[in-house]
Protein backbone atom coordinates (compact mmCIF):
# COMPACT_ATOMS: atom_id res chain seq x y z
CA UNK A 1 0.00 0.00 0.00
CA UNK A 2 1.26 3.19 -0.95
CA UNK A 3 1.27 6.75 0.71
CA UNK A 4 -1.83 8.08 -1.25
CA UNK A 5 -3.58 4.90 -0.36
CA UNK A 6 -2.30 5.15 3.32
CA UNK A 7 -3.98 9.05 3.37
CA UNK A 8 -7.63 7.88 2.06
CA UNK A 9 -7.69 4.82 4.40
CA UNK A 10 -6.30 7.56 7.63
CA UNK A 11 -9.20 9.48 6.01
CA UNK A 12 -11.76 7.34 6.42
CA UNK A 13 -10.94 5.92 9.83
CA UNK A 14 -11.02 9.48 11.18
CA UNK A 15 -13.54 10.89 9.61
CA UNK A 16 -15.87 7.57 9.98
CA UNK A 17 -16.34 7.28 5.98
CA UNK A 18 -18.40 3.89 5.72
CA UNK A 19 -16.53 1.54 2.73
CA UNK A 20 -13.91 -0.48 2.12
CA UNK A 21 -10.66 0.48 0.86
CA UNK A 22 -9.53 -2.23 -1.80
CA UNK A 23 -6.15 -2.89 -2.98
CA UNK A 24 -4.65 -4.88 -6.18
CA UNK A 25 -1.02 -5.75 -7.70
CA UNK A 26 -3.36 -4.57 -11.11
CA UNK A 27 -3.99 -1.14 -12.14
CA UNK A 28 -7.57 0.25 -11.57
CA UNK A 29 -7.11 3.30 -13.95
CA UNK A 30 -9.77 2.90 -16.42
CA UNK A 31 -13.38 1.77 -15.33
CA UNK A 32 -12.39 -1.66 -17.96
CA UNK A 33 -9.08 -2.44 -15.58
CA UNK A 34 -10.85 -1.71 -12.31
CA UNK A 35 -13.86 -3.89 -13.52
CA UNK A 36 -11.74 -6.44 -13.94
CA UNK A 37 -9.52 -6.38 -10.50
CA UNK A 38 -12.42 -6.17 -8.91
CA UNK A 39 -14.80 -8.56 -10.73
CA UNK A 40 -17.61 -6.13 -10.40
CA UNK A 41 -19.63 -4.56 -13.68
CA UNK A 42 -18.57 -1.54 -15.00
CA UNK A 43 -21.78 0.32 -14.75
CA UNK A 44 -21.11 -0.92 -10.51
CA UNK A 45 -17.62 2.11 -11.09
CA UNK A 46 -18.02 6.61 -10.70
CA UNK A 47 -15.52 8.71 -12.74
CA UNK A 48 -14.30 11.62 -10.65
CA UNK A 49 -13.91 13.74 -13.17
CA UNK A 50 -11.80 17.34 -11.98
CA UNK A 51 -12.65 20.57 -13.29
CA UNK A 52 -11.31 24.00 -12.26
CA UNK A 53 -13.24 27.64 -12.43
CA UNK A 54 -11.58 30.45 -13.36
CA UNK A 55 -10.49 31.18 -9.73
CA UNK A 56 -8.73 28.13 -9.66
CA UNK A 57 -10.99 26.53 -7.31
CA UNK A 58 -11.69 22.55 -7.56
CA UNK A 59 -14.77 21.08 -8.98
CA UNK A 60 -15.32 17.09 -8.80
CA UNK A 61 -18.15 15.71 -11.37
CA UNK A 62 -19.04 12.32 -10.19
CA UNK A 63 -20.42 10.48 -12.66
CA UNK A 64 -20.76 6.60 -13.28
CA UNK A 65 -18.06 4.94 -15.39
CA UNK A 66 -19.90 4.87 -18.74
CA UNK A 67 -20.91 8.56 -18.64
CA UNK A 68 -19.22 11.35 -19.54
CA UNK A 69 -19.56 15.23 -17.72
CA UNK A 70 -20.97 17.91 -19.41
CA UNK A 71 -19.04 20.72 -19.00
CA UNK A 72 -21.90 23.17 -19.70
CA UNK A 73 -24.26 21.22 -17.51
CA UNK A 74 -21.75 21.42 -14.57
CA UNK A 75 -21.11 24.95 -14.80
CA UNK A 76 -24.33 25.79 -14.80
CA UNK A 77 -25.34 24.02 -12.02
CA UNK A 78 -22.97 26.48 -9.76
CA UNK A 79 -23.86 29.21 -11.45
CA UNK A 80 -20.35 30.07 -13.22
CA UNK A 81 -19.62 31.05 -17.13
CA UNK A 82 -16.89 28.88 -17.65
CA UNK A 83 -14.77 25.67 -16.27
CA UNK A 84 -12.24 23.89 -17.52
CA UNK A 85 -10.40 20.04 -17.29
CA UNK A 86 -7.92 20.39 -14.57
CA UNK A 87 -4.65 19.00 -15.79
CA UNK A 88 -2.49 16.02 -13.70
CA UNK A 89 -0.68 18.26 -11.98
CA UNK A 90 -3.86 20.49 -10.81
CA UNK A 91 -5.53 17.63 -9.78
CA UNK A 92 -2.48 16.14 -7.60
CA UNK A 93 -2.02 19.83 -6.01
CA UNK A 94 -5.73 20.49 -5.10
CA UNK A 95 -6.84 16.89 -4.35
CA UNK A 96 -3.34 15.41 -2.87
CA UNK A 97 -4.23 12.73 -5.16
CA UNK A 98 -2.77 11.27 -8.41
CA UNK A 99 -5.02 11.13 -11.31
CA UNK A 100 -6.20 7.49 -11.85
CA UNK A 101 -6.65 7.01 -8.34
CA UNK A 102 -8.68 10.20 -6.66
CA UNK A 103 -11.38 9.37 -4.24
CA UNK A 104 -14.67 11.00 -4.38
CA UNK A 105 -13.68 12.58 -1.09
CA UNK A 106 -11.31 13.47 1.41
CA UNK A 107 -10.19 16.96 0.16
CA UNK A 108 -11.65 20.71 -0.47
CA UNK A 109 -13.82 20.50 -3.88
CA UNK A 110 -17.10 21.06 -5.10
CA UNK A 111 -18.67 17.69 -5.06
CA UNK A 112 -21.67 17.02 -7.93
CA UNK A 113 -23.31 13.93 -7.52
CA UNK A 114 -24.66 12.59 -11.42
CA UNK A 115 -28.10 11.72 -10.41
CA UNK A 116 -27.62 8.40 -12.20
CA UNK A 117 -24.79 7.08 -9.41
CA UNK A 118 -27.28 7.57 -6.74
CA UNK A 119 -29.40 4.59 -8.04
CA UNK A 120 -26.64 2.56 -7.80
CA UNK A 121 -26.65 -0.32 -4.86
CA UNK A 122 -23.06 -0.57 -4.38
CA UNK A 123 -20.69 2.11 -6.28
CA UNK A 124 -16.90 1.95 -6.95
CA UNK A 125 -14.69 4.74 -6.64
CA UNK A 126 -10.57 5.88 -6.57
CA UNK A 127 -9.01 4.48 -3.50
CA UNK A 128 -6.29 6.96 -3.46
CA UNK A 129 -3.86 5.41 -6.59
CA UNK A 130 -4.25 3.65 -9.33
CA UNK A 131 -3.90 0.22 -8.06
CA UNK A 132 -7.11 0.61 -5.34
CA UNK A 133 -10.63 1.32 -5.16
CA UNK A 134 -13.12 2.14 -2.46
CA UNK A 135 -16.39 0.13 -2.58
CA UNK A 136 -19.36 2.04 -0.96
CA UNK A 137 -23.34 2.65 -0.74
CA UNK A 138 -23.30 5.97 -2.86
CA UNK A 139 -25.35 7.54 -0.13
CA UNK A 140 -22.47 7.20 2.22
CA UNK A 141 -19.92 8.59 -0.67
CA UNK A 142 -22.42 11.28 -0.57
CA UNK A 143 -22.02 12.13 2.84
CA UNK A 144 -18.30 12.11 3.00
CA UNK A 145 -18.03 14.71 0.34
CA UNK A 146 -21.63 16.76 1.16
CA UNK A 147 -21.64 16.79 -2.57
CA UNK A 148 -24.86 17.89 -4.38
CA UNK A 149 -26.89 15.20 -6.36
CA UNK A 150 -27.93 16.89 -9.62
CA UNK A 151 -27.83 15.65 -13.41
CA UNK A 152 -24.04 16.47 -14.57
CA UNK A 153 -23.91 13.48 -17.26
CA UNK A 154 -23.88 13.94 -20.97
CA UNK A 155 -27.09 13.22 -22.76
CA UNK A 156 -26.69 9.87 -25.43
CA UNK A 157 -27.87 10.34 -28.46
CA UNK A 158 -30.10 7.45 -29.30
CA UNK A 159 -29.30 5.52 -32.43
CA UNK A 160 -31.65 6.12 -35.54
CA UNK A 161 -33.99 3.14 -35.31
CA UNK A 162 -34.03 1.11 -39.17
CA UNK A 163 -37.36 0.24 -40.82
Amino acid sequence: MNEYEEKIKKYMDEHKVKGQHLSFTQSCHSVAEAALAVGASPEDFVKNICLMDEQGNLIVAIVKGEDKVDKEVVAAAIHISKIKMASPTQILLKTGYPCGGTPSFGYDAIFLIDTKVMEKEIVYSGGGSENALVKMLPQELQKANQGKITKVRKCRLSSPKLF
